[in-house]
């Protein structure tokens, strides 16, 4: 016979089993499991509300996300940078959501493709010099990102729009 519940709860992780809880996170998300690592970090989060690595593991995930059926949160990930204490990881990280963003977009079909991932490389561009310009010593890891933004916009052959008043990239998520 099969029981059916009418609420599910969930269990709470123990604080103990953090540290090899966000090793599981990380493997899940370089294994491609990117729901499996944002349910982990949920669960450190619920535990250890400012853990700073779940913070960044769960951006990381959401926007892994991007362009996924379940339909990742942008405004989640971006009030996740939010709660960030570091400074340069908060511009660093919303310079990636902008630019996992326009990859997302360049996966679509709509004909305003080119401009949105435009607008959305363009974005994270300007995080990643508001980051470098803060970037800790011997971390050039915004200009990496904004080296390959450029490319991107080169190699896809982006351009800003032709309106007047441009797209607005954020209500094409």
């Amino acid at each position: 016979m099969i029981k059916f519940f009418t609420m599910l709860q969930l269990k709470p992780l123990s604080k103990d089993s953090i540290p090899k809880a966000l090793i599981r996170a990380k493997h899940y998300r370089l294994l491609n499991e990117p729901r499996q690592a944002e349910s982990i970090c949920r669960d450190i989060l619920n535990v250890e509300t400012n853990n700073q690595l779940a913070i960044l593991y769960l951006i990381l995930a959401i926007t892994d996300q991007f362009g996924a059926e379940k339909g990742s949160s942008f405004a989640e990930a971006k009030g996740l940078c939010s709660q960030l204490t570091n400074k340069y990881e908060q511009e660093y990280y919303r310079g990636l959501i902008s630019e996992r963003l326009a990859r997302a977009a360049l996966k679509r079909t709509s004909p305003r493709v080119v401009y949105i991932a435009y607008e959305h490389y363009r974005d994270a561009m300007e995080f990643y010099e508001k980051a470098e310009k803060i970037h800790p010593e011997n971390n050039q890891d915004a200009v990496l990102r904004w080296n390959a933004c450029v490319r991107s916009i080169q190699d896809f052959k982006l351009k800003p729009s032709p309106d007047e008043d441009q797209v607005q990239p954020f209500l094409d998520v």
